[in-house]
C-alpha cells in the first residue's frame, strides 16, 4: 500500500491526535473496518464464519480505558467517543502503524472486547508520529 496520492488519495493530513479522533469521515470508514476485523477475529476464535457489529458503548469504554479521552473536547457524547475509537483504528491501519493481522490477533487473544480494543488503541497512539 502506498500513502497519499496513490492508493489512498482520500487521506488528509492530520496535525495531531485530536484531529484524528474528531475526524467524522474517518470514523465512518473505521466503523466498517472495526466490524470486519472483529468479525474475522471472532471467526478464528469460534472456528466458523461470524459477522458481528461492535457496539458503540464498547468502543466508548475502550477509548476511555486507553487513556485517550483527554485528547478530546470536554463536552462529548458516548457516540462521539465511539467514533473516535473507530477513526483512530482505521487511521493506524491506513498509515501502516498497525497491520490487519496484528489488529485481528490483538482482538482474538483477549476475552474482554473492551480490553482488546483499548490495547489496540494504546498501541496505535504510541506508534503515531505527527
Amino acid at each position: 500500500m502506498k500513502k497519499h496520492g496513490k492508493t489512498f488519495c482520500f487521506l488528509k493530513t492530520h496535525r495531531n491526535l485530536t484531529e484524528v479522533l474528531t475526524d467524522h469521515k474517518l470514523a465512518s470508514l473505521g466503523d466498517a473496518f472495526i466490524n470486519l476485523v472483529y468479525s474475522l477475529a471472532l471467526s478464528n476464535k469460534k472456528g466458523q464464519a461470524s459477522g458481528v457489529k461492535v457496539k458503540g458503548h464498547v468502543l466508548a469504554e475502550a477509548i476511555k480505558k486507553a487513556g485517550l479521552r483527554k485528547h478530546m473536547p470536554s463536552r462529548i457524547t458516548r457516540h462521539m467517543l465511539a467514533d473516535a475509537a473507530e477513526a483512530l483504528v482505521v487511521y493506524g491501519w491506513l498509515h501502516h502503524y498497525i497491520t490487519l493481522e496484528e489488529t485481528m490477533e490483538t482482538l482474538e487473544k483477549t476475552e474482554d472486547l473492551v480490553e482488546g480494543l483499548s490495547q489496540l488503541l494504546r498501541t496505535i497512539s504510541d506508534r503515531i508520529k505527527f
